[in-house]
């Protein structure tokens, strides 16, 4: 099968490591900067995303968008969420109909408050999209070790041609046709791991941690049934894992951020900002202008939106976790 991954940062590049063990796969990677594909050439290494991961020579890297996509059965979207429509707009004039898409980008779009799917289907005309979800950091990914993603579709043709594509791998699959509630628990759990930092860096106890990610789970399930998508969807790999996962690592770059808002040292805020990608700020902004125009409560969301960008002191975390309801 040959497959088209846009993106060569972390995640992008740990799937194509993945993939690539599959015998039956020909990877093909685009970027839009050519000193990331001559690095990646020279050396086989991208030491900025993935130190000391050796990328296999059988991985092909482009800039040119079309040679990317143009022979490929599945196009894997791994690019920031604030890049997918721009790409997507270029994307629409080189996709074909019988090609499949599978959504590994995770997040919400600014002031439209759209999912990455509907993002895609904006500018593509298709209904052959899914979307990939899970605990799986990017250097675990590239291990030999088992990996669980949520697999969502309306396509089980397009769940299919994923499938096949990730057999011979150290990823395991299960399949689900609620697209909405996967991409919710993906996106969320970026602002969730946020608030996990900033109770870590309040030196709160494990226990309280772990009430935090419980209550957690309560509003989540009820944002998901009240979105249309189905609540059941936050036990999945998509939900529970990988709230479990990137809520108790500082391996996470919003767990880390949450770490500094807990020590309100705006300089060191400010720096981390400016240095990071840091996509649960991101999708917190579009989580709460949603809620808002959906006239939703979600009481855990408006906390953190409350510390995160009203300033609102970090250890009403702790106050709101006996308040809450």
């Amino acid at each position: 099968m040959k497959i088209g991954i846009l993106g060569t940062g972390a995640y992008g590049l740990a799937l194509a490591i993945a993939l690539n063990k599959n015998k039956e796969n020909e990877i093909i990677m685009w970027t839009k900067l050519e000193t990331e594909k001559e690095e990646i050439e020279k050396s086989h290494e991208y030491h900025k995303v993935l130190p000391d991961v050796k990328i296999p020579n059988t991985i092909k890297i482009t800039t040119n968008l079309e040679e990317c996509v143009k022979e490929s059965n599945l196009i894997i979207y791994a690019i920031p969420a604030i890049f997918v429509a721009s790409v997507s707009e270029e994307l629409k004039n080189y996709i074909k109909p019988n090609q499949h898409i599978c959504m590994a980008t995770k997040g919400i779009e600014q002031d439209s408050c759209l999912f990455v799917d509907y993002i895609v289907k904006r500018y593509i005309d298709t209904e052959n999209i899914s979307v990939i979800s899970g605990p799986s950091f990017a250097i675990d990914t590239v291990k030999d070790m088992p990996i669980g993603l949520s697999l969502a579709s309306n396509n089980q043709s397009t769940m299919n041609v994923v499938d096949l594509a990730f057999q011979n791998t150290n990823i395991k699959l299960r399949q689900t046709n609620d697209i909405y509630g996967v991409e919710i628990c993906g996106a969320i759990k970026n602002v969730i791991a946020i608030a996990c930092g900033i109770l870590d860096g309040l030196n709160a106890t494990e226990s309280t941690k772990a009430m935090f990610i419980t209550e957690s789970l309560h509003d989540i399930k009820n944002l998901i049934d009240k979105l249309g998508g189905n609540g059941n969807t936050i036990l999945s790999y998509a939900g529970f894992g990988d709230l479990l996962l990137t809520c108790t690592s500082p391996k996470s770059r919003n767990f880390s951020f949450g770490q500094i808002l807990a020590s309100n040292n705006q300089e060191k805020i400010e720096e981390y900002k400016n240095s990071t990608t840091i996509e649960g700020l991101y999708t917190l902004k579009s989580i709460y202008q949603l809620i808002e125009r959906k006239q939703i409560t979600i009481p855990v969301i408006e906390k953190i939106y409350n510390i995160v960008f009203q300033k609102k002191n970090a250890r009403n975390l702790l106050s709101f976790l006996m308040e809450k309801d």
